[in-house]
């Protein structure tokens, strides 16, 4: 009796869910929350970039070497890789607001400090709090806007989010070059961290953990909740009896269904990790040191070639992005991931191959395909890091969204961060020739990877 009782309230739900998306698009995406987690991205990945390349620079002015920009780097990175692996489960257990706010305070105080205690040890423990802030902020803030998007829209809502990611690197690092150059030059940090605080505002009204009822009907987190609810109002009726039928089935019956975001508890490296999230994580790991090259040392390469304008690849890469994300409607959650990410590889590949044609015309020959290869470079990118984090989000359950965004966002920083050194090696051994080559079987192998690990279903 209690099995039918069982079955027929998940038809129900079935039918409620299918009831809710009713035609596509028919829940709104942009709700007032959702604008809310998309500009305090934009904030804190704003204050990300400008950090990461307004600081060499001011160390620069201070009489400080690049290798001591170097290591700061590192460290950077490090501490941030190091924080994605513990905040994950954090953010499971205890809430995306907590770790948001958190975030953006430590980021605050860490970016801050360089401009009021000026030392090369300060220097070091402030980019250590700058990663374990930016971090825990962006792996939070990563799986909110998983919680508040409508199921059927997920996809979708994904590559709108990253909007904020897109436009900080175009705005992030301009921003960060500008201030430096003013008189002080702490005017970085005291700009840097104003933006930060506008984004630690925006956050505070990301309050929807205690409000589900203001999420979309199929929202994830909205589902969970109301099957919570359900489950608390049918076990004050019959809780013991649906324990001991669900621990204790009687001969030839299946055992109760588990109520909606439930997850047995895990132990070891897998209640910090999600490993469902690797079909997404993997591609992203192998392609990332293509957006590793792009992000160090595309600069660098146009000015070897004598490009008039290096830093438009960038901002015609972030347009490129803007616009595709814009348009992700036609193809996100609507065809196969695996023709999508496809699409993908062929951008990047052109991007990169026009970057070495670049450099095998005369000086000045080569604005033309240098700055076209930034506008592919964007849409490879619009286009891979969305759907590699959609994979991973939807091939995972609700309950564990916080481990796979740490998981995806962990391989992505570890991707870029071990490229970074590989190909300054590289380049000085064999030169830009031979490490746009290897990009480029980096950008194959990803979809190599894909293949292998995306699921078979749409």
């Amino acid at each position: 009796m209690n099995q039918e009782l069982t079955e027929n309230d998940e038809r129900v739900d079935d039918a409620k869910v299918r009831e809710r998306s009713g035609a596509r698009g028919g829940e709104r995406l942009w709700t007032p929350l959702f604008a809310l987690i998309v500009a305090m991205t934009l904030c804190t990945f704003m204050v990300g970039q400008g950090l990461n390349s307004g600081t060499s620079v001011y160390l620069a002015h201070a009489g400080e070497g690049a290798a001591f920009a170097g290591v700061l780097a590192a460290v950077f990175s490090i501490a941030a890789a190091v924080t994605r692996i513990v905040c994950g489960p954090l953010i499971d257990k205890r809430g995306r607001y907590q770790a948001m706010c958190v975030g953006m305070m430590l980021l605050a105080v860490g970016t801050v400090a360089p401009a009021l205690v000026n030392n090369p040890v300060m220097f070091v423990a402030c980019r250590v709090v700058q990663g374990i802030g930016f971090s825990a902020a962006t792996t939070a803030s990563a799986t909110a806007a998983a919680d508040v998007l409508p199921l059927s829209r997920l996809g979708e809502g994904i590559g709108y989010y990253g909007l904020g990611q897109a436009l900080a690197m175009s705005i992030g690092p301009a921003l960060a070059l500008f201030l430096v150059s003013t008189d002080p030059a702490e005017n970085l940090y005291f700009g840097l961290t104003a933006i930060c605080v506008t984004g630690l505002v925006f956050t505070l009204f990301c309050r929807y953990e205690h409000n589900p009822a203001r999420l979309p009907a199929t929202s994830a987190y909205r589902r969970k909740w109301e099957a919570r609810r359900a489950a608390e109002v049918a076990g004050m009726t019959g809780e013991l009896e649906a324990a001991q039928t669900a621990d204790n089935p009687a001969p030839g019956q299946k055992p109760a269904a588990r109520s909606a975001g439930d997850e047995p508890s895990l132990s070891g490296w897998r209640s910090v990790l999600e490993p469902r999230a690797l079909p997404g994580a993997l591609p992203m790991l192998v392609l990332s040191p293509a957006f590793g090259f792009g992000i160090f040392f595309v600069g660098l390469y146009g000015t070897s070639l004598g490009i008039s304008n290096p830093g438009l690849f960038y901002t015609l890469s972030a347009v490129s992005m803007i616009v595709v994300r814009l348009n992700s409607k036609s193809f996100m959650d609507r065809v196969a991931p695996i023709k999508v990410f496809a699409a993908s590889t062929v951008c990047g590949v052109g991007a990169f191959a026009l970057l070495l044609f670049a450099g095998a015309g005369g000086s000045g020959s080569g604005d033309m395909p240098f700055y076209l290869g930034g506008i592919l470079y964007g849409v490879c990118l619009g286009i891979s890091s969305p759907l590699n984090q959609s994979v991973a989000v939807k091939n995972t359950p609700p309950a564990r969204w916080g481990a796979t965004n740490a998981l995806f966002l962990l391989a992505t920083d570890l991707g870029i961060g071990m490229s970074s050194l590989v190909w300054g090696l590289v380049n000085d051994s064999f030169g830009f020739g031979a490490t746009i080559l290897c990009v480029i079987t980096c950008i194959l192998a990803a979809f190599l990877v894909s293949c292998i690990t995306y699921p078979r279903e749409r």
